[in-house]
């Protein structure tokens, strides 16, 4: 956490509302940032990935397409998680069932090591501090951001890709 005349230089009363918000903005991403480095250096893997075993490790069998669900990511980009952490030998994969073309999941004692070594939050600080808030906190965040966006022009397909993998 940083100090408190850190914290007050970010959001001085003499700057403009603007410059203001930027860099409450800067504050989150430093934040997001600072934690993904810290998965890196811990526990050697992405935050990404480190999330998307954390959620195999919790429901084991779990299919690329509920996976992608629950990260709320695209499934190609799901399969790409798969296929690393697979190549890393910390996620294995078998067909099972009647339907063989599902892939189920199943964490690898490496990759149960990775947990153990990576620091918390898994699905990382910006989903972690977001599922605190409150439903009225959210539901103005979403209005007030989406404003945001439109005046970015931004594509909103870039909402399927993880912050750690960009």
């Amino acid at each position: 956490m940083s100090s408190s005349s850190e914290t007050n230089a970010a959001f001085e009363p003499s700057l403009a509302p603007s410059a203001r918000v930027l860099r409450q903005f800067r504050v989150v991403f430093n934040s997001v940032k600072t934690h993904f480095r810290q998965v890196e250096r811990e526990a050697g893997v992405g935050g990404a990935q480190l999330w998307a075993l954390s959620v195999i490790d919790r429901r084991p069998g779990i299919g690329v397409t509920e996976l992608a669900r629950e990260l709320d990511i695209h499934q190609s980009t799901a399969s790409n998680l798969i296929k690393s952490l697979v190549e890393r030998r910390l996620v294995a994969t078998s067909r099972e069932g009647t339907d063989r073309r599902s892939v189920s999941l199943r964490i690898q004692p490496a990759g149960a090591d990775v947990l153990r070594s990576a620091p918390l939050p898994f699905a990382g600080v910006l989903p972690d501090a977001l599922s605190a808030l409150d439903a009225d906190t959210l539901a103005r965040l979403e209005r007030d951001l989406g404003k945001l966006i439109a005046l970015l022009e931004a594509d909103e397909a870039s909402a399927n890709v993880l912050l750690s993998q960009m």
